[in-house]
């Protein structure tokens, strides 16, 4: 598959020395101050060792985490480079092994972008904790491939928050150049037409060009306004047994569509339909 202190406090003891050659009153002094003094530090060593602590594990936290990045950052960030974003699960594609290592595919957003986090390392058993809402931090490359912008060779780790995105319709941004900026989003196309697609004018396909069967991914072509678009519905994503896999079988050309996905690139807008209603 493709790409990829607490510091420790050091009390120092003092240790008073009496002289043995000293005078009465002096030696009879020197214990009293001895035992003052002593106690003074041993209350007030815990305190200090208590700070030090604490600083050092936010400390601690903070290298853990990295420099967290805004989408505006991401976006902006030059491919190949190393990159930290904290996002929200919407949707991933089947969990699966490699040389017993745990993999997985995974649709995120939050509320100003989205990423694709291609092929991650994760446990089974975190793959089903991350249900659609789910916060990550992530930390990997963003990549590219054949213009689909990705993070990849990444790690995870689980925290706090929800959030689950509401498609948003971009149907108008079809054909328009500012349409990838929404790559990777969970997104709306309303109106669209059901074109023919290969030789025979089929409503759909299995495989790209009709040579898969049941259970291959589906794609179908669609217009809007005199263009046509080619959808898929990727089968890691949504398999043959789901509502939106069957319904796509049940398409014919001439149909009038409502569809939502996520905004997929492969040398284009390829999104990955995960509803479709026939209107």
């Amino acid at each position: 598959m493709k790409k990829k202190m607490v510091s420790v406090l050091l009390a120092s003891a003092m240790v008073l020395s009496l002289s043995a050659c000293g005078k009465t009153e002096e030696a009879a002094e020197a214990p009293a101050n001895e035992v003052e003094e002593t106690a003074e530090e041993t209350a007030e060593a815990p305190a200090a060792e208590a700070e030090t602590e604490t600083a050092a594990e936010t400390e601690e936290t903070a290298e853990a985490a990295g420099d967290v990045m805004s989408y505006a950052d991401y976006a902006a960030a030059d491919v190949d480079t190393e990159v930290t974003v904290e996002t929200y699960v919407q949707a991933k594609q089947g969990w699966w092994e490699n040389e017993g290592v745990g993999m997985a595919t995974f649709y995120t957003q939050d509320e100003d972008g989205a990423y694709f986090l291609y092929n991650m390392p994760c446990s089974e058993e975190d793959y089903n904790k991350m249900v659609p809402g789910t916060k990550i931090r992530v930390k990997g490359f963003k990549s590219e491939w054949s213009g689909e912008v990705e993070i990849t060779d990444a790690t995870y780790e689980i925290i706090d928050g929800n959030y689950v995105a509401k498609a948003t319709d971009v149907t108008d941004k079809l054909g328009a150049d500012d349409l990838a900026d929404y790559m990777n989003q969970f997104v709306a196309f309303k109106g669209m037409t059901v074109e023919g697609s290969g030789d025979d004018g089929a409503a759909f396909l299995y495989n790209w060009d009709g040579s898969g069967s049941q259970g291959d991914d589906l794609y179908f072509n669609v217009s809007k306004d005199g263009k046509t678009y080619t959808f898929c519905v990727e089968s890691y994503l949504c398999g043959s047994d789901t509502d939106v896999y069957k319904a796509v079988e049940g398409l014919n050309v001439g149909d009038t569509i409502d569809v939502e996905g996520f905004m997929y690139w492969y040398e284009g807008p390829q999104p990955h339909i995960t509803s479709v209603t026939v209107k």
